[in-house]
This record gives structure tokens, sequence and C-alpha cells, in this order.
């Protein structure tokens, strides 16, 4: 009965809104009766933005015009502003699109600007804010911040994983050369792409690459297949302009599925979690397990002064949770991109491929130690990211306090979207902003370039104290991705496809249309051989 009358509401939506006015109206009575911050307020000058309705705000015009990004995303340009202002419920959200201001948020008022928003999304994937990306400034923040960047990001401990690493690049390679070392097939770059950092994170937080059989020829199984689109459908849906974000009240109600889908998807995660983390765990009480193998083991080993353990069971099952989400969408978003671009432009694809034969040569598979030369290769996927960014939204940030920004006024409570893509291709900032041209990020010295942009001109990691703690490993698995694809294998258009399209989907800024390349091997076939040799050690 409550389904049915769900329904009706969505399919209706005159009850749709009627239902949500009548609890911001509930919730927000106050608003008749202004307080002293409220007075302060009207005395500043807020960013340009459309005009809002009373109590509800512009929530009318965010329920009417889907996707939502795609509409901040025209009011910016219909206002053209590089930061405006757009109320939802009784919430200032703030989009920017110039790096100065970025600069300001996260270098400048860093302390201000470092918490983030409460929503039924981010605790409930976080179990209650137990984990770093959503949890609100504080001290379970600090705390798990400390264990990310302390225990299992530090140089010593990712070079301790590199094996596991190396063995992921070559599976991908072994992987590829099945699909199509009989003279040459079609290859989905975006399913290649997404089983490498599934396997990859696989493998340094539980030392397995398949919860299942996998494929013989080094490709997911069904489970494999599974688990990587529940971790990309709880990202869909988090930070994902529920109506709920904004209108508190409405959480009970899950009037944009948005909730249902959401559970169903950590549920999945959590049937293959929970039961190797618990395992784990009784492994190392009784004495079964005495060396740490993987992160799982690091953070089951943490303890504190008294010789206790420093992690409950909740906040590892979810900091397992979210380091998983965390690197499955970015690599092979990029590469993508990456090659779709080159392949309509063959010749910065020989380029690359000319650097990666100067620095590792043909008769060997590039590694990881070759990173720092390859200067060509970490341009192409540096434009990527500001061409082509995984969403055009950062994770929000919420200021602690009202203060100034760019000479406008920002409530305590503000959410603040730094726009990745609004940044990427601002035309004050990049000559033709829309044209693929990885040169614009070499540099004249030939010193070794990063993928981080310490002008945040492109905004991949962010900065300050919530930038992402795992950059090394998150530009590793990037790079090391794109050069196995490009250095192993030649990559043409498919047969009677001449150029490849380039349109983004209407919902998300990822590709329209998957990548589908024509793949051939392209080193002595004993290079790959060696791969089958290794595996049988």
């Amino acid at each position: 009965m409550k389904s049915s009358f769900t329904s009706m509401m969505l399919s209706h939506p005159i009850f749709y809104f009627f239902f949500m006015l009548f609890g911001i109206i509930l919730l927000y009575i106050k608003i008749l009766k202004p307080n002293d911050s409220t007075k302060k307020q009207e005395k500043h000058r807020f960013p340009p933005g459309p005009k809002p309705w009373p109590i509800v705000g512009n929530i009318p015009e965010m329920l009417a015009n889907k996707p939502t990004f795609r509409w901040i995303q025209n009011i910016m340009n219909d206002l053209n502003t590089e930061i405006a202002c757009i109320r939802l419920g009784n919430i200032h959200v703030i989009p920017v699109t110039s790096p100065s201001i970025a600069r300001e948020i996260l270098m400048k008022q860093d302390a201000i600007f470092a918490s983030r928003p409460l929503n039924w999304s981010s605790e409930h994937v976080s179990l209650g804010y137990l984990t770093i990306g959503p949890s609100p400034f504080g001290q379970q923040w600090k705390k798990m911040k400390r264990v990310i960047t302390n225990e299992l990001a530090s140089p010593l401990r990712l070079q301790w994983l590199h094996d596991k690493r190396a063995e992921e690049a070559d599976n991908l390679v072994q992987y590829m050369y099945n699909q199509c070392n009989n003279g040459g097939a079609l290859v989905d770059i975006r399913l290649a792409g997404k089983h490498y950092g599934g396997n990859l994170i696989r493998r340094l937080l539980f030392n397995k690459r398949y919860f299942g059989n996998g494929r013989e020829d080094g490709g997911p199984g069904a489970e494999e297949v599974e688990h990587v689109e529940a971790l990309l459908s709880v990202l869909n849906y988090l930070f994902a302009f529920s109506i709920s974000d904004y209108v508190p009240l409405m959480r009970e109600f899950d009037l944009d599925g948005q909730k249902e889908a959401m559970k169903k998807a950590i549920n999945t995660l959590r049937k293959y979690h929970d039961p190797i983390i618990e395992e784990r765990i009784r492994q190392w009480k009784n004495g079964i397990r005495t060396h740490q193998e993987d992160w799982l083991d690091v953070l089951i080993s943490l303890k504190d002064a008294n010789n206790n353990p420093f992690l409950t069971l909740d906040e590892i099952k979810a900091q397992i949770m979210e380091i998983m989400m965390a690197t499955i969408d970015n690599p092979y978003n990029n590469i993508e991109w990456v090659l779709a671009e080159m392949l309509n432009q063959p010749k910065l694809l020989q380029k690359a491929t000319e650097e990666l034969d100067d620095v590792v040569g043909k008769e060997r598979l590039v590694q990881e130690s070759n990173i720092p030369k390859l200067n060509y290769i970490k341009a192409c996927i540096r434009e990527g990211f500001r061409l082509h960014p995984i969403v055009d939204f950062n994770i929000p940030h919420v200021s602690m306090e009202d203060t100034i920004l760019s000479n406008y006024f920002i409530p305590k409570g503000s959410h603040i979207l730094i726009r990745r893509q609004g940044i990427g291709q601002n035309p004050k900032v990049w000559k033709d902003p829309l044209k693929f041209k990885p040169e614009r990020h070499l540099k004249n010295d030939g010193s070794n370039l990063t993928l981080i942009d310490p002008n945040l001109e492109t905004f991949t990691f962010g900065t300050g104290k919530r930038s992402c703690p795992g950059i090394t490993i998150g530009s590793t698995m990037t790079i090391m991705l794109f050069a196995r694809l490009v250095h192993g294998f030649t990559w043409t258009t498919p047969p009677n496809e001449h150029i490849i399209d380039l349109c983004e989907c209407v919902g998300d800024t990822s590709k329209a249309k998957p990548l589908v390349a024509l793949g051939k091997p392209r080193l002595a076939a004993e290079v790959y051989h060696k791969l089958d040799q290794k595996k049988n050690i």
C-alpha cells in the first residue's frame, strides 16, 4: 500500500510539490520571525543567481530542470558569472568556476570551508560519518584522515604494495592480448578500464582479484561485474541533489527513488565485503593470521595506546567501502576519454607511442619506475582531466561560519560546489578550451610532470584539508592503465567508423557511447608470453 502511494506521488507532481511545501513550512516556520543572523545577511550582497521563491527557494526549478548540474551550468552561463548563489530550501548553494576563487576557498579560507553537508546518502554510506570523505569536520574525520595518510597511503606502504599493482597491470595486458592476439579485435575500453580498477583495488584491500572464479582470459566474472556496477551506482547517488538533502522532513518518503536504489547497491557491496572483513578479524583474533598482506590487515592491526583495536568493526567496513568507491571511476573515465580524443587526432597517439618506445623500448612492458620520464603521457592524462572530469562538481564543502568570498557574502552552512568542468573549460583561463591539446601542460624545462595542478586550473585531486589523500595511488593507477594500453597495443577506429563520437551523456559528464576500438598487439610475442610464465611460477 505504501509503495503504491509513493508511486502515485511520483507520477503526480502536484502531490509531490504540496507535500514538500508542507514539510518545509513545518521545518522553517521560524523564517516568519527573522533572527539577528537573517537581518545581518540582508545587509550583504550575495553572488548572482536566480530569484528564490519564499521558503522553498529554487527547489521548484531544480525539480523541473534535470539533470541539476546542467541546470546550474546554464544559470552560470546565462549570468556570465564565475560564482553564483542558488537557494535550495534554506541552504545557499554556491557553484564556482574560477581557479582564483577556488584557491581562495581551498587555500586562503581552507579552515572555514573544511566541512561537509549532512544528508541521508553520505550518512548511510559512511555508517554514520565514520569515514574521511563525506564526514563533517571534527575529531572522527581527523582520526580517519590520519589512518589513511599515515597507515595506508604513505610512501613506504605504497612501495610495499608495488608487486600487487604490477601483477594487475600485467593481468590487464594479458586480458587485452587474449582478446586481440589473432589479427586484432574490437575491444570495449570502458569495460577493460573499469575492471582493471576493480581488480587492482580488490588486490590492495583483500589480496584477491576475484570474489568468484573470474574468467580464464583474465576478465571479470559475474561477481566482479556486479561489484563494480554497485560501486558506480552508489557514487551516482551520493550528493546527487536529492530533495531530501535540502528538505530533511522529506527523507522518509524517498520521492525521487534515490534512497531505495542506493540501499540496494550498498547491500550488494556489503554482501561481498562484510564476510571477508569479519573472517579476517576472526583470523587475527585467534592467531591464525600473524602478518600483514594488504590494507585490510593494516586496518585490523592498528592498536591504540592500551593495545586495543584502534578501529571498530563499523569503521573498518565503512572505510573499506569508501576506498573502493574513491578509486574506481576516475581512471577508467579519464582513459576512455583520452584515447577517444587521440583516436580522432592520430598524430597525438603516435607521439605518445613514440615517447613510450623511447623511454621503455619494445622488448619489455612499461613499469611504474618509468613514470617520471613519461611527460607526454601525463600531459595527455591531465588534458583528459581538464576537459572530461568524471563529474562536474567536487564533493561539496560547507562553510563553518559567515565569510566574504570574492567580495560576496557567504553565510554559515552554505554548500560550496567547485565545478571541475567549469574550471577546466573556463575560456578566461584556457585558450581553445574545448580542444584536446596535451602540449598545453608540458613544462619548458622537461622536468617531471605530475597530475597535480597547484594553481587549480584543472581540478582533479583538490588541495587543503579536504584534498584527496590517495593522490599518489590514483595517479599511478591512471598513468599505468593508459601507458600499458598505448605501449602494448595499436589502436584505431573500428572499420567503417572514421571518427569517434565525443558526445557526453545527458545525465553526467561520462562519454555517451562506450569507446570500442580496434586493438592489435604491437610488441614482440615473447613479451606477452612472459606474462603466462610469470603467472605459472
